[in-house]
């Protein structure tokens, strides 16, 4: 990113939303893209958070909006205005909690509820540095993402 001025124009900005349970790590998956921080005693989120960072790719300024919000159920009733407009979700469940795997599925068809059929999902697999805690192997993630395309 040599010359790159954050306050600089952008040619596109893409919207994505980080989604799954709650204490998976999506805010620290955030702040660790967005500002390069880890925080080991993050707290939950309350509501909805955005970041937002910049890249040049190909001689164009790409600006990624993401936003994160709270896994409780509690917030559920904001999450069809979180959703709108987003281009990408990352679908995210802890490695070492395996009933975080179990909800994938909930939370895939909430965000196939809400938004274009035509979003760019990555399940994320998160927490495996945690080696000898894993409930969820690479193979079980790898299977559901088959699945579901």
């Amino acid at each position: 990113m040599a010359g790159y001025k954050p306050d600089e124009e952008y040619d596109y900005l893409f919207k994505l939303v980080l989604i799954g349970d709650s204490g998976v790590g999506k805010s620290n998956l955030l702040s660790r893209f967005t500002k390069n921080e880890f925080n080991l005693e993050s707290k939950s989120t309350i509501g909805v958070e955005f970041a937002t960072r910049s890249l040049r790719i190909d001689n164009k300024v790409i600006k990624a909006q993401i936003w994160d919000t709270a896994g409780q159920e509690r917030y559920r009733a904001i999450t069809s205005a979180y959703y709108r407009g987003a281009v990408g979700a990352l679908l995210v469940y802890d490695v070492t909690r395996h009933a975080t795997f179990q909800n994938v599925g909930r939370w895939l068809r909430e965000l196939r509820e809400h938004t274009d059929p035509n979003i760019i999902v990555m399940l994320i697999g998160n927490k495996t540095d945690l080696r000898h805690l894993v409930a969820v192997s690479t193979e079980d993630g790898k299977a559901f993402a088959e699945q579901e395309d």
